[in-house]
């Protein structure tokens, strides 16, 4: 026989909390790209960040790092030089999503002893609701308390519990380790800086678009979060649009309610079979990729969008694994992708401390918070060159991965005088000390600039018409009118071919000579005198020769062939 209901009314205490928005939980582990080595067992050589000071270093420099490094200063967000004159002794490693969330498994499953289905927001964050845990385990403070001791005593490794009614204030909540009593997450959020709001958001796309908005925000006055909170939500919408809206729920503390739609007679999901069972995860990658794509059409098709991913496997053994991933925003294929293949290493890798889970016999996704896509989407069209930078940034994170800290680098602008010094070789995805500014600089060249700036300068003789060497005098004048020039290169590979002189000779060392139709210049440029090495002088001169395209000469001590016009 069913029990009649209780009356729902002022009078009902045990109801309260159902009337209210969901409790969430957050567990947050500290510095998880470090913290994820100590679970790499597989490699020897792999250094314990308990001991030794390690740091991830990715584009915006340090990522995380370990507590030695952080005793003797290194903190996140610091470049890698000023950490490296804090620490020489500094391991650098790259960013490795793949091994931060393959390791990341064993904490969630120390944390399924406890909660019933832990969401994925991403390596090293985990999200879930409070109140049915927090009624088994006797409270919030307990439940904590218990998530806590689960993960030390499983994977091992240190957590924090945050419990609040948003999700901004859950995250932030899990940074200080609180709890926050119901109905004051606004109050608590009020003060943080506010470029925390970049904690709730899961994905890199999605912090890169909300970074151009805090800045805006910045300019208009606003430094905390309950800034933001305290202006009206619709003229925060009509002014930034969509992203600022949800910038403005998450800084007011506000659940973030999702439109309701009419749930699909059957789960828009994608499965397979694999034959022969699938017991390395590079091979599953091919299979996760294929279903990830049918997902993506379908959703397409069915103009939805998914708010979390679930990943389900069966194995050869007849168990059955699952996990859930929140995605935040609408991914591509290949972002979908990722996050099974992340998913499927940690479980055939192995988890807190078990065997490998045996060969994996059947691969199923299901998209799940579905919602019409019209409410995920950026825009109709992508900005241009949005997709080919995505792709870019994609390859270069994967490369740098495997050349480590550094190991990529871009050329950017700055202000300067000559070709050479208007050129620096930053790390890919750091931004240049100087932005290129459009006043003109005393004594700089005149336009155009060269198309070709070689790494090392060709050496080069400017003669004159009786074949004697043209200098520059004291007043910054050629001592004789030019003539002829010869470029001197080494035979072996060519150099002056190689920098589209047009220019061929014979092997060994010896000038290659032409003739000189036209010149400009000298434009002499000092600079730098102090400098303890004393001043930098040189001068420079066009010259337009009768083979091969306009050349730069530069003048100091000798001549040199510092840039090739196009």
């Amino acid at each position: 026989m069913t029990p009649s209901a209780p009356a729902v009314g002022p009078s009902s205490p045990d109801l309260a909390p159902d009337r209210r928005e969901p409790r969430l939980i957050a567990v947050w582990t500290p510095d998880w790209p470090v913290a994820a080595l100590a679970l790499e067992a597989r490699h020897p050589d792999t250094p314990d960040p308990a001991l030794a000071p390690v740091a991830v270093v990715g584009g915006r420099g340090v990522v995380a790092a370990s507590a030695p490094a952080r005793a003797v200063g290194v903190a996140r967000g610091m470049r890698l030089r000023v950490a490296r004159s804090l620490c020489p002794g500094l391991i650098v490693l790259p960013p490795q999503p793949d091994r931060e969330a393959r390791a990341y498994e064993t904490v969630m499953e120390a944390l399924s002893e406890l909660l019933a289905d832990p969401l994925v927001a991403r390596p090293g964050l985990a999200l879930s609701t409070a109140h049915g845990p927090a009624r088994w385990a006797g409270g919030e403070e307990p439940l904590a308390a218990a998530l806590v001791e689960a993960v030390a005593a499983g994977p091992g490794v240190e957590c924090q519990v945050g419990i609040a009614d948003s999700l901004l204030g859950a995250i932030l909540a899990a940074r200080r380790g609180v709890v926050v009593p119901p109905g004051t997450t606004p109050e608590f959020l009020s003060p943080w800086p506010l470029e925390n709001l970049l904690h709730a958001l899961t994905t890199e796309r999605g912090r890169q678009r909300a970074r151009p908005l805090l800045e805006d925000f910045d300019r208009l006055g606003l430094r905390h979060l309950g800034d933001v909170a305290a202006l009206p939500r619709r003229d925060i919408a009509a002014r930034f649009g969509p992203e600022g809206e949800r910038l403005h729920r998450l800084a007011s503390g506000s659940w973030e309610t999702l439109p309701r739609v009419v749930r699909p007679a059957a789960d828009v999901a994608a499965q397979t079979l694999l034959d022969p069972p699938v017991e390395r995860a590079d091979t599953a990658a091919w299979a996760a990729r294929s279903l990830a794509e049918q997902l993506s059409a379908r959703l397409i098709s069915l103009g939805l969008s998914a708010a979390q991913l679930r990943v389900e496997a069966r194995c050869e053994n007849g168990a059955e694994l699952g996990r859930s991933w929140l995605l935040g925003t609408a991914l591509s294929p290949a972002e979908l992708t990722d996050r099974v293949r992340w998913q499927l290493e940690g479980w055939l890798a192995g988890r807190s401390g078990r065997p490998p889970a045996a060969p994996l016999t059947h691969l199923r996704l299901v998209a799940l918070g579905l919602t019409p896509a019209g409410s995920a989407q950026a825009g109709l069209w992508s900005a241009p060159g949005e997709q080919a930078e995505r792709r870019a940034h994609r390859a270069a994170g994967r490369v740098e991965s495997l050349l480590g800290a550094g190991g990529i680098r871009v050329p950017h602008l700055l202000p300067g005088r000559d070709p050479r010094s208007r050129i620096a070789l930053v790390n890919w995805g750091e931004s240049a000390a100087q932005a290129p500014s459009a006043a003109p600089w005393d004594g700089a060249l005149p336009t155009p600039s060269p198309a070709l700036v070689p790494p090392e300068p060709l050496p080069a003789r400017l003669l004159d018409a009786d074949g004697r060497d043209v200098g520059v005098d004291l007043q910054g004048q050629l001592t004789a009118a030019p003539a002829d020039m010869a470029v001197e290169y080494s035979g072996e590979g060519h150099a002056a071919s190689r920098w589209g002189t047009g220019w061929d000779g014979d092997s060994g060392s010896r000038p290659t000579r032409v003739r000189v139709l036209s010149w400009a210049g000298p434009w002499p440029v000092d600079e730098h005198w102090w400098r303890p090495g004393g001043a930098s002088r040189r001068a420079y001169l066009q010259v337009v020769v009768d083979v091969g395209p306009p050349l730069l000469l530069a003048r100091s001590g000798r001549w040199w062939v510092d840039g090739v016009y196009s």
